[in-house]
């Protein structure tokens, strides 16, 4: 209880001399809080392209390639192997009609808001039923294109990060011209960073002849998959792939995402090295101010075991007052920001938002402390191991 006592007593009396040295306190903070702000909203980056992916998929319907392809561009589909996987047992029917879209992917240059720089923004030719494959999607600005004509409807996330998107605007892609005439949002998912026409004018346009690039199916349900995809790959007709559509669009994130949070974490380190420095330098100076204070306490009894605490928990309050503002100004500056990037596995462009998430800001804090613990614990034991006898000769 006695060490209790003593630990708590120094550790108070030092944390209420912090406003006497806040000019180097401050030192400390502001570099902690930069890494903060770096490391999270680095992360955030990586947190929301991989969100827009994922909430791309879903467990109950298949995304059909031809095997081998390891994207949509490389993927080829004749209208046989159409009509064959709209055979297949497991995939939901409306009547006669099966519920699965033929769909065509091509990338056409439309500049970024805000430049001139063209970005490859992905249009997809679907047929009618697509909107039941995909039930989420709804518009929310005009109407729907009608099919057999060249009008199109745009993404939400396409809209806010590419010019002359807004309905009513005319998209012109070499010789070919498109009307947009809706805006439509599928919950924050990759999709809406296209845009959307009918896929047999798309296949005019761009001179496809009656082929495809992917399949999109309904399932009856997710427990319908394996039999759906067992019938497929066991075809002799066809040579297809068959992937749950939630599968595809986590390994289309992973490489970009993996490549993000390399860099976040590699620039944090750095810049946590030059935190720590900083941190050591304020803990250093704080020592040599208080040597006398310190030399006295333990002249008085108190334990070098109780000095070192107390330096630590200075650092360490010091080390999370710079990682909590760093995360709240991460949060506030870049939670939510829209932007676009490529996605190299299509080399198309993906809009998406950043998400700093309950989690990274716990990780943001936590290195803060560990920041703290590291530039704090040098000076610590400076402080336990000064000479009683000339801190004294001070006074």
């Amino acid at each position: 209880m006695n060490f209790i006592t003593q630990t708590i007593a120094v550790t108070m009396l030092n944390l209420r001399t912090i406003p006497q040295r806040l000019g180097s306190s401050g030192v400390a903070i502001i570099g902690i809080a930069g890494v903060v702000i770096v490391l999270v909203s680095v992360l955030s980056i990586a947190q929301g392209f991989s969100a827009a992916m994922e909430q791309t998929g879903s467990e109950s319907r298949a995304l059909i390639m031809r095997s081998g392809a390891d994207s949509e561009m490389t993927s080829g589909l004749s209208a046989t192997d159409v009509d064959i996987i709209k055979q297949a047992p497991g995939l939901r029917r409306d009547g006669q009609t099966a519920i699965a879209t033929a769909e065509l992917y091509v990338i056409i240059d439309i500049p970024k808001i805000g430049t001139n720089t063209p970005a490859n923004v992905p249009m997809r030719g679907i047929e009618p039923v697509a909107t039941q494959v995909r039930d989420e999607f709804s518009i929310t600005q005009g109407r729907m294109f009608q099919f057999g004509t060249n009008e199109v409807v745009v993404g939400r996330g396409a809209l806010a990060n590419f010019q002359g998107l807004s309905v009513g605007s005319t998209i012109h892609s070499g010789q070919n011209t498109w009307q947009v005439v809706g805006v439509f949002e599928t919950d924050g998912s990759i999709a809406e960073t296209e845009i959307w026409c009918d896929n047999h004018v798309l296949q005019g346009a761009y001179r496809r002849a009656n082929t495809y690039q992917t399949v999109l199916a309904r399932l009856d349900s997710s427990q319908s998959f394996d039999r759906f995809r067992d019938w497929l790959t066991t075809n002799p007709q066809v040579n297809l792939q068959v992937r749950r559509e939630v599968e595809y669009y986590a390994q289309q994130s992973r490489a970009l995402s993996t490549l993000i949070r390399t860099v976040g974490f590699s620039i944090a380190i750095l810049m946590g090295i030059g935190a720590v420095f900083g941190a050591i330098l304020t803990m250093y100076t704080a020592v040599s101010t208080r040597a006398r204070e310190i030399a006295t306490l333990r002249a008085l009894g108190f334990n070098t075991t109780s000095v070192v605490v107390s330096v630590l928990s200075e650092s360490l309050a010091l080390a999370a007052l710079g990682g909590a503002i760093g995360g709240v100004l991460a949060y506030v500056a870049f939670n939510g920001y829209q932007t676009s990037t490529m996605n190299f596995s299509t080399f198309s462009q993906v809009a998406f938002a950043f998400q700093v998430t309950p989690q990274l800001l716990v990780m943001g804090l936590t290195y803060a402390l560990i920041m703290g613990l590291i530039g704090g614990l040098f000076p610590a034991l400076r402080a336990a191991r000064l000479p009683i006898p000339t801190a004294l000769r001070e006074l």
